[in-house]
């Protein structure tokens, strides 16, 4: 349900039902949603920088052209937001999964959204760059005050949520993390089975 979930509120599925957004002060048509898709791979040769990447991803300037100083000062600047200056001049193949994540996070927060979907973002991160990650979510959504929807199967980061719902083509279950860990609807799900 999770991939049918935010593809709804995305706009990229077709839906039954209502999906409504709470924006004091914006109108629904000035909503912003950033988005990091579940691990895109890249191919280690690919001569593609993660300047090149973010260029392209965010501009209308050709890539094969030489890219302005202005241009390279604004990406280094969204890089900035994530704590990834240093992978401006990266090969995008040669990131580690962390390291791909702090990219598609700083292309997903530009502009800055309202609300920023992270599709499975612990996938593929080792447990130094998970823990930099969630924190890093944590000050992007003090500083920005924006809404933060993760979709995980990692049971042992929930505690560091404010909020879980617990999906299985409906909702199950929703609250505190240890009230949903705790509830008959996850045990019956992961440690039951039908």
């Amino acid at each position: 349900g999770k991939s049918t979930l935010i593809k709804a509120i995305l706009g990229q599925r077709p839906y039954e039902g209502e999906i409504t957004f709470s924006t004091p002060g914006h109108p629904r048509d000035r909503l912003r949603i950033g988005y990091v898709p579940q691990s895109p791979s890249f191919s280690g040769g690919d001569p593609v920088s993660v300047l090149d990447l973010f260029v392209a991803s965010t501009s209308n300037w050709p890539i094969v052209l030489p890219i302005p100083k202005g241009l390279k000062d604004f990406v280094a600047q969204c890089l900035e937001r994530v704590n990834g200056l240093e992978l401006l001049h990266k090969q995008v193949g040669a990131l580690s999964g962390g390291e791909l994540q702090r990219v598609l996070l700083a292309m997903a927060l530009e502009p800055v959204p309202n609300i920023l979907i992270l599709d499975e973002p612990l996938s593929g991160v080792d447990m130094d760059g998970e823990r930099q990650l969630l924190a890093l979510l944590d000050e992007i959504r003090t500083r920005y005050d924006l809404s933060i929807l993760i979709s995980t199967h990692d049971f042992n980061t929930l505690h560091k949520m404010d909020k879980v719902i617990l999906l299985k083509q409906k909702v199950l279950q929703m609250g505190t993390p240890e009230e949903v860990l705790a509830s008959q609807e996850f045990q019956t799900l992961f440690y039951h089975p039908t």
